[in-house]
């Protein structure tokens, strides 16, 4: 293999990282932003999907796996995201440091209930056959480069889900009323928006899309009870370094947060790579406070 196609496999690879941190970190991006809530419940959403996922492939094990398994976790995870909004988040608004200790609480449960259902040890999703290979090149600069078939079908679908989150916000009524909310919530309401409602739908939306990362994630990695907490950390750093409730900001953090990890963890070891990254996020936001992408709102100005 040579330099070149070494570099580009890493590249790659830490791609593929970044679309997994991507669809987790959208669903933060998105409560965080309009809600000023900190879900840290929100790896363990993740852990559902996967869970999810797994229990779709026991049922569908062949190459139809996917269209029951993705909108399972997807689906599946939004409904526990509109139950924990309903039943806790929307009694602590305004309550970080509760809603803090509370979804944090939420989290070792899920946990826990992992454990006693599926076990402490991991279980394994195999993708499809049609994405089990990967592209070998075989001549030339790129001899030895190797691309899995089933990462860059992740990658395919964490873009397609940053298009559907486009047009949902820019394209839709819904997405005018969540906007308008996340600029002046009491404006909002004052107009006749039932932010109650907007709230209710981000926040399921969001938990969705954590299980949809954890759908992809089962394809890569087992999944065990303790998987979300390896991503949350990331997936709040993906969402500061890009900008509260940004879109842009957060997809260009995901991919350099992701490369990043590939790379630091390819000449290092894990923990030590986390907290190197750590350290350069620490460092970029005292030159930019507000992230790569500053979103001007009177939500986030007034906190």
């Amino acid at each position: 293999m040579t330099d070149f196609a070494l570099v580009l496999g890493q590249s790659f690879n830490g791609l593929s990282v970044a679309s997994i941190l991507l669809l987790a970190a959208l669903g933060l991006a998105l409560s965080f932003g309009l809600m000023r809530v900190i879900n840290m419940a929100h790896g363990e959403l993740l852990m559902l999907g996967g869970y999810l996922a797994y229990l779709a492939y026991q049922i569908v094990p062949g190459p139809a796996f996917l269209l029951l398994g993705l909108p399972l976790a997807f689906l599946g995870a939004a409904a526990l995201g509109a139950v924990l909004e309903v039943t806790i988040i929307r009694r602590l608004y305004g309550r970080p440091l509760d809603t803090l200790l509370a979804t944090w609480g939420v989290g070792l449960v899920l946990q826990q209930a992992a454990r006693n259902i599926f076990g402490a040890t991991g279980v394994e999703v195999t993708a499809p056959s049609w994405l089990s290979g990967a592209l070998v090149v075989q001549t030339g600069a790129l001899q030895g480069l190797s691309i899995s078939l089933v990462r860059l079908f992740i990658i395919a679908l964490a873009a397609l889900v940053l298009v559907g989150m486009v047009l949902l916000l820019y394209r839709t009524k819904l997405g005018l009323h969540i906007r308008a909310v996340n600029q002046n919530r009491e404006m909002a309401a004052a107009l006749g928006v039932n932010t109650r409602t907007i709230d209710m739908f981000v926040f399921a939306l969001g938990a969705g899309l954590a299980g949809l990362a954890g759908a992809a994630f089962a394809m890569l990695l087992p999944v065990t009870p303790t998987v979300g907490q390896s991503y949350i950390v990331r997936a709040f750093m993906v969402v500061i370094l890009g900008g509260v409730g940004s879109l842009l900001g957060t997809s260009l953090s995901a991919a350099l947060v992701g490369s990043f990890t590939v790379v630091a963890e390819t000449f290092m070891q894990v923990s030590f790579a986390l907290v190197l990254l750590l350290a350069f996020v620490v460092a970029f936001l005292q030159f930019r406070p507000r992230g790569l992408v500053s979103m001007r709102s009177r939500t986030l100005d007034e906190t």
